[in-house]
């Protein structure tokens, strides 16, 4: 099984950079497999909405989301994580999250039907990381919700979004022991749900 980390700070050794790794730390063991992505080493532009994918699922815009689709294909689950920039994530996550939209389907004659080539493949899972420096979390905006929506949107069952606060510098996440403890359980209940499911299917072959 494979899960695969997404930055969407372009600070890479900054808190989300951190964060997101600590959660894949707690994952990794011999039946999980994890790798780290930082969306600011890939030039990815925002969805155009031409509906080119309509009926191959299939991005036809020819950029560096291209490298990551398989990755994303292959990814049993993920985990994305970005700071708060205006109350919302960057600019980085949000093209990301909108190039998703290929694998997203509609019905023909009847847009409100819709179901993802997740679902249709049987679902994965995801957890979402969202960090704010303010001290309140009506100050972190849309940040959680405009990664947990789409995903839930896309076939992945968000099993733990976590909103981390009073994170400004670099080394903040590093004294928070409650940010660190927070991200660890939530990569740990990822690992258990992954590692359920796997034994279910097996146990359910069997009958």
């Amino acid at each position: 099984m494979k899960v695969l980390g997404i930055v969407g700070s372009r600070r890479k050794n900054g808190n989300t950079s951190y964060l997101v790794q600590q959660a894949l730390d707690s994952i990794e063991c011999k039946e999980i497999e994890t790798k780290l992505v930082f969306l600011s080493d890939y030039n990815i532009k925002g969805c155009t909405g031409c509906e080119g994918c309509k009926d191959t699922y299939k991005c036809v815009i020819t950029d560096d989301m291209q490298k990551l689709y398989p990755l994303i294909l292959e990814a049993d689950a993920i985990i994305t994580g970005s700071p708060t920039y205006f109350y919302n994530i960057t600019a980085d996550m949000k093209a990301f999250i909108e190039r998703l939209y290929c694998f997203q389907v509609f019905a023909e004659d009847d847009r409100s039907v819709w179901s993802s080539i997740n679902e249709a493949l049987g679902g994965k899972y995801a957890v979402v990381i969202a960090i704010c420096e303010q001290n309140d979390k009506k100050d972190m905006g849309f940040t959680a919700e405009a990664m947990s929506k789409p995903l839930e949107g896309l076939g992945y069952r968000v099993v733990e979004t976590v909103k981390i606060l009073k994170l400004f510098k670099k080394e903040d996440s590093l004294k928070n022991q409650d940010a660190l403890e927070e991200v660890k359980r939530a990569g740990e209940k990822l690992k258990k749900t992954m590692i359920l499911r796997k034994e279910t299917k097996e146990k359910f072959k069997s009958y």
